[in-house]
């Protein structure tokens, strides 16, 4: 279940702290900046589930890539570059997994060059690759 993490260059470290689940859980952050309480999805209540949180994070990384790649290729991003990202949580026979997607909208950009920052942007984004097959090390203390 555990796989050796890589040795790299480590650029920031989030620390956050659960206690419970989807129903009623929270999540805090060591610096204080983030603080949500969890809600099943369609469940009443004022709190976030997992599947928001990660749309979140990796729909505003998704969009810094798209940056650095425009930089490269030196275009402008236009100000309107916005990302609605969805992810599903799905039930099948080999239980629950994930799917999503990002819809990404270039307003201004020629059809082929916004293509091509999407392209890049997947391949150089973080959470783009950690979608991917990544080892993970779960370590009990």
């Amino acid at each position: 279940m555990s796989a050796q993490l890589r040795a790299k260059k480590v650029l920031y470290t989030a620390r956050v702290h659960t206690a419970g689940d989807r129903d009623g859980g929270v999540s805090r952050s060591d610096d204080g900046r983030l603080d949500v309480t969890h809600t099943v999805p369609g469940k009443p209540g004022d709190g976030t589930n997992p599947e928001q949180l990660l749309a979140a994070g990796w729909s505003a990384c998704f969009q810094g890539a798209m940056g650095l790649a425009a930089g490269k290729m030196k275009v402008a991003m236009p100000a309107g570059t916005a990302i609605d990202a969805e992810v599903d949580l799905c039930l099948g026979d080999d239980g629950y997994s994930l799917q999503a997607r990002l819809n990404v909208s270039v307003p201004g950009l020629p059809r082929d060059v916004a293509q091509t920052l999407v392209e890049t942007a997947h391949q150089t984004c973080p959470y783009s690759k950690a979608m991917r097959d990544i080892p993970v090390a779960i370590n009990l203390v």
